[in-house]
């Protein structure tokens, strides 16, 4: 395996990192909620024997089913091997308290005191002004920050350069960014 270092973070992250957002399901509905568990931890095990280091899921994928899974398959000694990333769904944020909310029940799906890179998960021009700014998200990220409860704040990104950089710009305090790269 190929390393990197992943920007200022102090991290080497693998050249291939491990997306659960597709896992194999036992309905065979890409996306689907009933994750073959089986199967899924081979590929789990089999990429961290790879030497990848990197586990991204977010709290929607596989209707909820993704962090859990990932949580169980972690549990034993893995999740001391990897770092992992988990998104806040920013859509469904409607009031502050929501950002600390939706963080608590990740935590306690993925079985972890801590998730190392924490994302807005697809960002754009519009939820950045009316959600992440309107309730002031970033304030929220910003403690559990300092309590330990994540360890690097960035985002995914889905819109145009003009958004990308109001959102860049608007923040000092980001740590990466997430951009689909094809």
């Amino acid at each position: 395996m190929q390393y990197r270092d992943f920007g200022k973070t102090g991290f080497r992250v693998s050249a291939l990192g491990f997306g659960a957002m597709r896992l194999p399901t036992k309905d065979r509905k890409p996306m689907g909620d009933k994750v073959d568990e089986k199967a899924a931890m081979e590929m789990v095990v089999k990429a961290i024997d790879g030497g990848v280091n990197y586990f991204d899921t977010a709290y929607g994928y596989h209707g909820g089913k993704s962090e859990a899974f990932l949580g169980r398959a972690l549990s034993g000694g893995l999740r001391d091997e990897i770092k992992l990333a988990t998104k806040c769904p920013v859509w469904k944020v409607k009031k502050q308290a929501d950002f600390d909310r939706f963080l608590a029940t990740q935590l306690k799906r993925l079985k972890t005191d801590h998730i190392d890179f924490y994302l807005f998960h697809a960002l754009n021009g519009g939820n950045w002004k009316d959600t992440v700014v309107k309730h002031r998200l970033l304030k929220r990220a910003e403690k559990a920050l300092a309590d330990g409860r994540i360890g690097h704040i960035g985002y995914s990104f889905h819109d145009d350069f003009k958004a990308f950089k109001t959102i860049i710009d608007g923040y000092d305090g980001w740590d990466f960014c997430q951009i689909q790269y094809n």
